[in-house]
């Protein structure tokens, strides 16, 4: 494989960015484009799990990571009153590794972005692709804006709802609902709240997680029947109903709550592409090709391994679509894992499966998460 792919990589969230840092570590410059003119960020924390925390060290982010996030070596579980049910132990990966944590959405995004533009990524935004043809020596590709280019690699980034992915494979299948929604509240972190907690309620879980050294985001997986639509004004008493029965720091956080209150909500929808991920030099990863719902805490893990992998097996391999064969092969495994163990949790919760029959099917997950990607 020639050293010096000229590679477009579609969409500024984690995994397009990972993908730009690691390709930038083995040499290659990339050009990034993000339909978003302001590349922001939406949403108030994100958990960072062993294996996340493994990924971010590759790309020589984890010391900028660890310095703004919350980090512990446990995790309290909590019946929905508030009685403590066990405290599990959640050990480092490696020695040189936090165990994991939470931060901040945007500051997250802070850390990656800078990382992008300062290892020389051409990064342009409130661009996409409009429409692009290959042969077997490139890709042309035409820009929303009107420009073009021509490129050896093309990298599909953009999200679940993948545009990329649409003109890709057509006929691919859409994220579909999986019954429940996910509400997140950021909120003031008590200077007691050492670790994460989990709250199980019939049919419903709730969590708080530290994302800095004093804010912390509450996370709740809910049944939404239908899935309505929820706006800014309602959200807050919905959410209110929806956790009325709490006790723990999810009532503090509950009683709290405000219309001034930075909370979001969105329908919990799951999607894994069949394989191939790829036709020819323009191919798929991250949410584009497997995404998932947050109970394994591992979508945006995911996509940042995405871009180490894609890195290595297109550097490794004898040409592009060789190396977009032989990532698609060693990812299919662990992705498959994560959407569907993550899918099958949410219907546990909507079945009110007791929660140490949760916590084992959880468990398993993490253990095989734990090895080497």
């Amino acid at each position: 494989m020639p050293k010096q792919l000229k590679t477009l990589v579609v969409g500024g969230g984690v995994g397009g960015m990972a993908t730009a840092i690691a390709f930038a570590q083995h040499g290659i410059v990339v050009d990034l484009v993000d339909i978003d003119p302001q590349w922001k960020v939406l949403g108030a924390g994100i958990t960072i799990t062993g294996p996340t925390l493994r990924a971010f060290k590759a790309l020589d982010l984890l010391d900028e990571v660890s310095t703004a996030a919350a980090f512990s070596k446990k995790v309290g579980l909590y019946t929905q009153a508030g009685d403590l049910i066990a405290e599990h132990a959640m050990p480092p990966l490696a020695a040189d590794l936090p165990a994991a944590g939470g931060i901040l959405r945007p500051v997250l995004h802070n850390i990656m972005s800078s990382r992008t533009r300062a290892v020389g990524t051409d990064v342009r935004l409130g661009v996409t692709v409009a429409s692009f043809t290959q042969d077997a020596d490139g890709v042309d590709v035409v820009f929303t804006d009107g420009s073009n280019g021509r490129y050896d690699l093309v990298v599909g980034a953009d999200g679940a709802f993948s545009a990329m992915r649409g003109l890709l494979f057509p006929d691919a299948p859409r994220p579909q609902f999986t019954g429940q929604g996910c509400w997140r509240v950021l909120a003031d972190r008590p200077a007691w709240l050492d670790s994460g907690r989990m709250y199980y309620g019939p049919d419903r879980k709730a969590g708080v997680t530290p994302c800095s050294a004093d804010k912390m985001y509450l996370f709740c997986n809910t049944p939404m029947p239908g899935n309505p639509r929820v706006g800014a004004e309602e959200g807050i008493a919905m959410l209110r109903e929806i956790l009325a029965g709490f006790g723990g720091v999810i009532a503090t956080v509950r009683d709290d709550l405000g219309p001034d209150s930075a909370f979001n909500y969105r329908p919990l929808e799951a999607m894994l592409l069949p394989r191939p991920w790829a036709v020819g030099r323009v191919g798929l990863i991250g949410d584009a090709a497997h995404a998932t719902t947050p109970h394994l805490a591992s979508g945006a893990g995911l996509a940042v391994e995405d871009g180490l992998v894609l890195a290595y097996e297109m550097l490794a391999a004898d040409s592009v679509a060789a190396g977009w064969h032989a990532f698609a092969e060693r990812r299919w495994e662990r992705s498959r894992l994560v959407v569907q163990t993550s899918v099958r949790l949410g219907q546990m919760e909507i079945d009110r499966a007791p929660s140490a029959e949760q916590t084992q099917v959880f468990g398993a997950a993490v253990a095989a998460l734990a090895e080497p990607i």
